[in-house]
């Protein structure tokens, strides 16, 4: 993994449960108080503890602050691919599945609110909208989701996008 002078690690916890219309993702709204990435959409996790003892452990404890999700609750299914982004976060999602649909009891100091979404919103290619950013003298493409009245763009899609794109692939 890369990680040099000021890069942040951090972790997220990509809970997913499979309802009877398949398989649905997690997505939190974060709110305007938090210091990094206001009022975006995320999955619940954020910076390691030196406590904890490897990224699942990160991944459990911050969806435990930030959700209330039981860390008993979650089997877990190992770890997608790592998403630096242009913020300067390296995060690590950590995939888990959920035994059933938790009553979550959000901390409203960090979370807005959650949601599930079909994981098939994210497969169908007509909602996924496509940009071209530059980062870094570079240009990169940029994916967007809009689902209800939320979007779901940066890290957060790209990590969803490329978890679906190899699971389905």
């Amino acid at each position: 993994a890369k990680s040099g002078p000021g890069v942040i690690r951090a972790t997220v916890l990509v809970p997913l449960f499979e309802g009877s219309t398949g398989i649905e993702v997690l997505l939190t709204k974060r709110t305007e108080l938090v210091e990094h990435h206001k009022g975006q959409i995320s999955f619940p996790g954020g910076a390691a503890d030196e406590a904890d003892a490897d990224a699942v452990a990160t991944a459990l404890r911050e969806a435990e602050e930030e959700i209330g999700l039981d860390p008993k609750s979650v089997q877990v299914l190992g770890y997608l691919e790592e998403f630096e982004t242009p913020s300067g976060f390296l995060i690590t999602p950590v995939a888990g599945l959920l035994k059933s649909k938790p009553k979550l009891k959000l901390n409203r100091d960090e979370v807005e609110e959650a949601f599930w979404v079909p994981v098939d919103f994210f497969l169908d290619e007509a909602n996924e909208n496509r940009e071209e950013r530059e980062w870094r003298g570079k240009m990169h493409a940029v994916y967007s989701y809009q689902f209800g009245g939320h979007r779901v763009w940066g890290a957060t899609a790209a990590m969803l996008r490329g978890f679906l794109k190899r699971a389905s692939g």
